[in-house]
């Protein structure tokens, strides 16, 4: 009884909640995506590009390629926590004005982690079919593996990126995608949690293990999505 009172608590909160989102911050649905992987790509703030990142992590592996994916992925996932944590302290209460930077900042840590994966198994980050690729695999396995079969999508991540041309119908049926689920994600699904606790702090920790646990799927279906490709510029 306790629990259905909650997950309806939790449903009335994000269909209130949700639509003030895209309110407080115009285009979050859509153009954050491709910000987000732009970002990732050519390197933010104090986080370097994507390439010299995952570049970087290869050395310090001597040249391993699978155990720099393990370290780029673990690193991605430490990153995805620690925003997850910050951006639910303050609990439900603080929900609408803090997601928007939590969705726009997990879009961009999965993003930067999966292109780094690309990168190190030969896929050029310039091209848009891998940029397409990239995205997709943030859908994750199951989203994925659903919207092929529906239609929805033509492929997984990897036949994507090796398409014999890039098709920019896809462009906008995968950014939509991919904003759908993110924003999904983060107030959905971690808004039933933190309107179950009602404690702002445990949101937060509910938040980082949310986040940390998605982005390591992620991480590990990108791993398997992307097989080697020779990368003569290396």
């Amino acid at each position: 009884m306790a629990s259905r009172l909650q997950r309806g608590l939790a449903a009335e909160a994000a269909r209130v909640v949700v639509p003030k989102i895209t309110e407080l911050a115009p285009g979050l649905t859509t153009s954050f995506v491709r910000e987000a992987l732009h970002r990732a790509i050519a390197g933010v703030g104090p986080l370097p590009p994507a390439a010299q990142a995952a570049e970087a992590q290869l050395r310090e592996q001597h040249g391993d390629v699978d155990k720099a994916i393990h370290e780029v992925i673990e690193n991605h996932v430490r990153y995805a926590g620690l925003g997850g944590l910050v951006t639910n302290l303050g609990g439900l209460v603080t929900a609408a004005i803090i997601a928007p930077a939590n969705i726009a900042g997990l879009a961009l840590i999965q993003c930067r982690m999966v292109a780094g994966i690309a990168h190190l198994r030969g896929y050029d980050l310039e091209d848009p079919r891998v940029h397409n690729a990239v995205l997709v695999a943030i859908l994750g396995e199951d989203s994925v593996r659903k919207m092929v079969k529906k239609l929805q999508l033509p492929a997984p991540p990897m036949a994507i990126a090796t398409a014999p041309s890039h098709d920019p119908s896809l462009d906008m049926t995968i950014t939509s995608a991919v904003a759908a689920d993110l924003v999904g994600r983060v107030i959905g699904r971690r808004m039933a949690t933190t309107v179950g606790k009602r404690v702002p702090v445990v949101g937060g920790l509910v938040g980082a293990g949310v986040d940390g646990y998605s982005t390591w799927k992620v991480g590990r279906y990108a791993d398997r999505e992307f097989l080697p490709r020779a990368n003569l510029s290396r």
